[in-house]
């Protein structure tokens, strides 16, 4: 009917009845794949449960677990899944025919979506398990709404169950506070690595190697899945918050964009009121050419009336976003060292309040992790960010040039 191949190192949590599941690991190590897989499982094998997948913002569920669920089923059956299971993609769902198990997916944005995961009914059974993954995304009060969620009498034998998949970027993050640091026998703690696992490609553990030499901190929360240090965090003024997104409610708005094809190419949707920022939307895609960024900025309604602030050093990519209506312009870049001109932008950065949207995933995680460089003979931190994981960090850099010059704005 079908296969099944996974990681030993995940037998332990794939076993367990424990109410909470706790799985920090470094980037690659497989826990996604493997908690997509597990679930796949869990629901062909048990009546009556049924799941809910989760992330921050409900948009990044089709890039992730949507896809990280829909790539096990083709693993396990290959063409012939769609005998066992109906997967709708519109709205994204998944069905278990035999027994009418049920796989549907969810974010946490805003007060209404709150509301719509209390009001979540299925046809069969019970809601029984969530999946939060990227779960450093969530708040505390987001997790005790989505826990409070989970209630009620179940069949004999049957649990309910919260898996947690993250990287762990910061030390200080409530989930270390409530999990790690507590002693609790509802909760199954894990951790793992690329290391750990069976499946990684060689080119992998090149690229994983390469950056330990690079960015030492870096490599030990997405190498060795260990909790990041706060220290040497470049912005530490920033929040999530379910701000506006309609560029009506703010003095001045802008985009920045950073180019990139093999590293991240990010457009960021910037606000100006009373001399805070405001980020309300990302564009955030890998290996895409220009024409197909384009394509993802007129679909997801990029302004073409705003202006919109690139690395000078790609001319041609620029005239192409012109061509196709966006007021696209190069960052023009004072007359000093590079690092002294980035050194320039962050203090101006750091004298302001920066609130994002929850939407903004990438850059949260960008902001969360990045650090400056730290000297390897004092180990003290120098005014040199680390190049690693930077692209929204620089199209926020080249959106914000404006209004750090205060020219004269555009309302």
């Amino acid at each position: 009917m079908f296969t099944c191949e996974a990681n030993s190192v995940f037998s332990e949590v794939d076993k367990s009845s424990k109410r909470y599941i706790v799985m920090k690991g470094s980037a690659g190590s497989g826990k996604s794949v493997d908690t997509a897989q597990h679930y796949i499982l869990r629901l062909m094998k048990d009546n009556g449960r049924n799941l809910v997948a989760m992330r921050k913002s409900d948009i990044t569920n089709r890039d992730s677990t949507f896809a990280e669920l829909t790539g096990a089923l083709s693993r396990m059956f290959g063409s012939d899944y769609e005998k066992y299971w109906s997967v709708k993609s519109s709205i994204p769902s998944m069905t278990f025919l035999p027994n009418g198990n049920q796989i549907i997916f969810r974010g946490m944005n805003d007060d209404r979506q709150r509301e719509k995961l209390k009001s979540i009914t299925f046809a069969r059974g019970k809601l029984t398990d969530v999946w939060l993954e990227e779960a450093t995304e969530f708040s505390q009060a987001d997790f005790e709404i989505i826990d409070d969620r989970l209630r009620g009498q179940l069949p004999q034998g049957q649990f309910y169950q919260i898996r947690m998949t993250f990287n762990p970027v910061s030390s200080s993050h409530w989930i270390k506070k409530h999990f790690f640091d507590l002693s609790d026998p509802n909760v199954l703690t894990h951790h793992s690595t690329y290391l750990t696992n069976r499946f990684i490609d060689d080119a992998y553990r090149e690229r994983m190697e390469r950056r330990k030499l690079v960015d030492p901190d870096g490599y030990r929360i997405y190498g060795l899945g260990e909790w990041g240090e706060t220290g040497g965090v470049i912005l530490n003024n920033w929040e999530a918050s379910d701000i506006s997104q309609s560029v009506n409610d703010y003095d001045d708005v802008a985009i920045g964009q950073d180019f990139g094809f093999n590293h991240a190419n990010a457009a960021l949707l910037l606000g100006f009121k009373d001399d805070d920022i405001y980020i309300l939307s990302e564009i955030y895609q890998y290996g895409k050419d220009t024409g197909e960024l384009i394509a993802i900025a007129e679909k997801n309604l990029l302004p073409k009336n705003v202006e919109m602030w690139c690395d000078s050093a790609e001319p041609d990519r620029i005239k192409m976003w012109k061509k196709a209506g966006f007021r696209a312009k190069p960052v023009i870049k004072e007359n000093c060292q590079g690092t002294k001109y980035q050194a320039s932008q962050i203090d101006w950065l750091k004298q302001r309040r920066i609130f994002v949207h929850p939407s903004c995933v990438n850059t949260m995680s960008e902001l969360s992790q990045w650090k400056w460089k730290k000297d390897l003979l004092s180990g003290e931190f120098i005014d040199e960010p680390v190049p690693v994981n930077d692209d929204a960090m620089a199209a926020l850099r080249y959106g914000v040039e404006r209004w750090r010059k205060r020219k004269k704005w555009l309302i």
